[in-house]
């Protein structure tokens, strides 16, 4: 269901990424039936948009199972799509999510973004890590790839602080 389609629901009420729109003041810069993206309110880089889904899903961490993969590789082509029409250079692009507790907004958000961050304390928002272990897809970080999301999900686990 599409977030503004569930009035009786308190949380879906509360959730300002529920009304991301022009007139809400948000600096929306693509939009489809399905996805939305907009630029951070408080880039921590010199390129950073936020894609959400319109349908709500609580955070990364709430995700598991096929049809969970399949919006994730969706949101990750769009991404690609928007940072190429943005010339953000390969190596410097970043998509990924924050995991809960750590996030800001309990509606699923993929941080879009071209590198470098804007100061080294943004920059430790953002964490990545990679396993030690060669049956795990991400180390200890509150950050996650896209795709170490869609590698973790895909082999049926669930995407957490700690290696997975």
């Amino acid at each position: 269901m599409l977030c503004g389609s569930l009035p009786e629901d308190e949380k879906h009420l509360k959730c300002s990424f529920c009304r991301v729109s022009t007139e809400n003041g948000f600096d929306v810069v693509w939009e489809n039936d399905h996805f939305i993206a907009f630029r951070d309110r408080h880039p921590a880089c010199v390129t950073h948009v936020q894609l959400i889904p319109k349908r709500h899903i609580g955070s990364v961490r709430s995700m598991h199972g096929e049809e969970d993969v399949a919006l994730l590789m969706q949101m990750k082509e769009v991404g690609e799509s928007l940072l190429d029409k943005m010339c953000a250079e390969g190596a410097t692009r970043r998509m990924g999510f924050h995991i809960p507790p750590f996030n800001s907004v309990d509606h699923l958000h993929l941080h879009l973004q071209e590198l470098p961050y804007v100061s080294t304390f943004r920059s430790k928002k953002y964490p990545t890590s990679h396993a030690k272990s060669p049956n795990k897809s991400k180390g200890f970080a509150w950050f996650v790839t896209i795709d170490q999301a869609i590698t973790i999900l895909a082999r049926g686990g669930k995407v957490g602080l700690f290696s997975c």
